[in-house]
């Protein structure tokens, strides 16, 4: 499929009948136009001029200078009179575009709403001075003006409807030019006039609601670096950043985005990884720490040898995800599609009756009910309905994005604003999956760290990280081992100074009758859910560490958050035995907890908690990625498995929950707006429809009320970008 930036499309509404008309070419059947996103993907047999001839209907065109490789057929005459053709270089296998190109588009749609802006200011000018002069001026002169405000506001709204007619394709063109020519043919030049000027007063500021979403997540999107600095046998070379490879060896300098995921090698410096993660505050890099494409060197001079091509790296795949979101469709907007393209044909069934019915049936005057039937036309337009979603959708996605939170497409953003149960797996979830020594019980103050530590010093066990941290927390002066001996499964035998020494888990302490006392001790760390490593000589215990994995510091208030944003169940599911499950669940507060679980278990709970509501799973691990597949939203930590982040509808770009909350009342917040914005577009045309029963429905009511609403949802949607500093 070919892919092509759109511009200039005029309303949701008119890019799926246009969307409609493409899909009729030949090999056309798996074209898709977005509104939200502007991008049409195209089977690359369809032929590109009739497609060109097809969006220039709607004054749409494709932006060349932005396809993706693709050739642009031969110059078409199309209303953009300064669109330049010549700077295109057709030969064969060589496709170059040229500066006066890319400007002349720039240039002519850049201006293109400044235009519209004038046109209508001076369309208004003339309405304006056409109703001040009331009787006082000759009617054929005051009509003169009427006309010049309608031609300039309404003329090619007038141009596509007739063609639209003709065709018999109904849509809001086509329900304007019926209504424009109706109450011109009744004589109701004022109104017909404001119809017209409210219309394009419309379109203009539904179009920059749309671009002003759409602006906001391309410039989420232009974070990407263009060019990287690689290092060659000691030369620097600018390079593009897609030619760069795995192993090759490049330069950031301060100020400079660093163009993929790698490795530092040299150089130590703080990097804003804002564009992955979210975080504002710097990470400090050093030597062998990993580094993300697309995060910025604060200060220092870095060496970083490529880990991934740029199209693999974290950036790229964010962005491309990010892309593809917006081009999804909810299940509301589906309905809303669905139901736009019969509710315009039975508006203008209800229009008919509405004209025929009263004068034929009950004696109506005939130029008055003409005239609430064309006022029933304009309430008809399903502009306000069709904008109900779409443009917060893309502004949820865009806010979430924003802040490090990547959801894969709008289903899910409306899937996140309705889960009532979130399952957390434990394990570098609520706890960052790193051992550390909660309590020690020492017997022996002089050799128990320094035994311990002297042991352990080499050892890469976590076990042994989380006990050197607390021998180096208390700064044990450290000897060297005579002979070292690992038993597996249970621990190490060591010899100190001639001294042999234990240090492992119960089992290694098998030479020992361990006193009733020490026992206790050992229960009661036990009871706690710790895991135990003791240290003994060949006559007694030393001492004993309970490690345990430590719990991330924000999960506590993420829990509390989680329930204030109306999450009902917090449920962690994790494959600990149970009493370590216990003490983690009542230290953060989740509503219940189960231990002991394999991978399927996890599956199993899933499924039985998905039974009493809509669950969300959040992990990060291969063992995750089964539950994930198995709630009806996944969630997985960024820093996770590649398995868990492919399987998850959504990513969490940082490497805690700290988010989390936020993106619920975000998705929350979509979700309310989204049903306010239908309740309201239809109950205003609901009572505008009423009016008709009495005959009080005016052109002047009716514009007001349609294009009123459609302007009035666009604003509201947009309110979703407006970070609320409470979070």
């Amino acid at each position: 499929m070919n892919e092509y930036r759109v511009k200039g499309l005029s309303c949701g509404n008119c890019t799926l009948g246009l969307e409609h008309q493409i899909k009729k070419l030949e090999h056309g059947e798996t074209a898709t136009l977005s509104y939200n996103s502007g991008k049409l993907k195209l089977d690359p047999r369809v032929p590109m001029d009739r497609v060109e001839q097809i969006l220039k209907t709607d004054n749409a065109y494709i932006d060349w200078s932005q396809a993706q490789s693709q050739t642009p057929p031969p110059p078409l005459e199309h209303a953009h009179s300064d669109h330049d053709h010549s700077g295109h270089n057709h030969s064969a296998g060589n496709h170059t575009h040229s500066h006066s190109h890319d400007h002349a588009h720039d240039h002519n749609h850049e201006h293109g709403n400044s235009r519209i802006i004038k046109l209508l200011i001076v369309a208004a000018v003339f309405y304006g001075a056409a109703v001040l002069a009331g009787d006082q001026v000759n009617e054929i002169f005051q009509i003169s003006m009427y006309v010049v405000a309608i031609i300039l506001s309404g003329y090619s709204t007038f141009i596509r409807g007739l063609k639209n007619l003709a065709a018999l394709r109904f849509n809001i063109d086509t329900l304007m030019t019926i209504a424009l020519t109706g109450a011109v043919a009744i004589g109701e030049w004022k109104e017909a006039t404001l119809v017209a000027l409210l219309f394009g007063i419309n379109e203009l500021l539904e179009g920059l609601g749309m671009e002003k979403a759409r602006r906001s997540m391309e410039t989420l999107l232009q974070v990407a670096p263009k060019e990287a600095i690689r290092l060659e046998e000691g030369v620097e070379t600018v390079v593009p950043i897609a030619s760069l490879r795995v192993g090759d060896l490049v330069v950031v300098k301060p100020g400079e985005k660093i163009p993929s995921d790698g490795l530092v090698e040299d150089g130590r410096s703080s990097v804003n990884e804002a564009a992955i993660t979210g975080e504002s505050l710097p990470v400090e890099k050093a030597v062998g720490e990993l580094v993300f494409g697309g995060s910025i060197n604060n200060e220092g001079l870095l060496n970083i040898r490529i880990e991934k091509a740029y199209k693999d790296s974290s950036l790229a795949t964010i962005l491309h995800l990010v892309e593809e979101a917006q081009e999804t469709k909810t299940p509301t907007e589906l309905f809303i599609n669905k139901f736009a393209r019969y509710y315009t044909p039975i508006i203008m069934i209800i229009s008919a009756l509405v004209i025929l019915i009263p004068p034929l049936l009950m004696g109506g005057d005939w130029s008055k009910w003409l005239y609430q039937g064309l006022a029933v036309l304009i309430v008809g337009c399903p502009c306000a309905l069709i904008l109900s979603s779409p443009i917060a959708i893309v502004a949820g996605i865009t806010r979430n994005a924003r802040n490090g939170i990547l959801v894969k497409g709008g289903v899910f953003l409306e899937q996140l604003g309705k889960i009532d149960t979130l399952a957390f797996d434990k394990t570098g979830t609520l706890t960052k999956g790193e051992p550390h020594v909660e309590e020690t019980v020492v017997y022996d103050e002089q050799r128990f760290l320094m035994v311990a530590g002297s042991i352990e010093k080499s050892s890469s066990h976590p076990l042994a990280k989380a006990i050197m941290k607390k021998v180096e927390a208390e700064q044990i002066q450290l000897v060297s081992l005579d002979e070292i001996q690992t038993m597996s499964g249970q621990g190490i035998v060591a010899w100190i100074l001639g001294k042999q020494y234990w240090l492992g888990n119960e089992k290694s302490m098998s030479h020992l009758i361990i006193p009733s006392q020490v026992q206790g001790q050992i229960e009661a760390l036990k009871e706690k859910g710790l895991t135990l490593v003791l240290l003994a000589d060949h006559e007694r215990i030393l001492g004993m560490f309970g490690i345990a994995d430590e719990i991330r510091e924000e999960s506590q208030l993420v829990i509390k958050q989680l329930h204030r944003a109306g999450i009902r169940r917090t449920v962690m599911l994790t494959g600990d035995h149970q009493k370590t499950a216990e003490k983690v669940a009542s230290i953060i507060g989740v509503s219940s907890f189960y231990g002991n679980l394999l991978p399927e278990d996890k599956v199993s709970k899933i499924q039985e908690l998905s039974q009493q509501g809509p669950v969300a799973m959040i992990g990060d691990g291969i063992n995750d990625a089964p539950a994930l597949a198995t709630a009806q939203l996944g969630i997985a930590m960024g820093k996770g498995t590649d398995s868990a982040i492919e399987t998850a509808d959504i990513v969490l770009m940082q490497d805690h929950l700290g988010k989390l909350p936020e993106a619920i009342s975000v998705a929350k917040k979509v979700n309310r707006i989204v049903r306010f914005n239908i309740t309201f577009a239809l109950g205003l045309k609901i009572i505008a429809l009423l009016l008709t029963i009495p005959g009080w429905l005016t052109l002047w009511f009716a514009i007001l009320s349609d294009m009123g609403a459609t302007i009035f949802v666009t604003l509201v949607s947009l309110t979703v970008l407006i970070n609320n500093r409470k979070h």
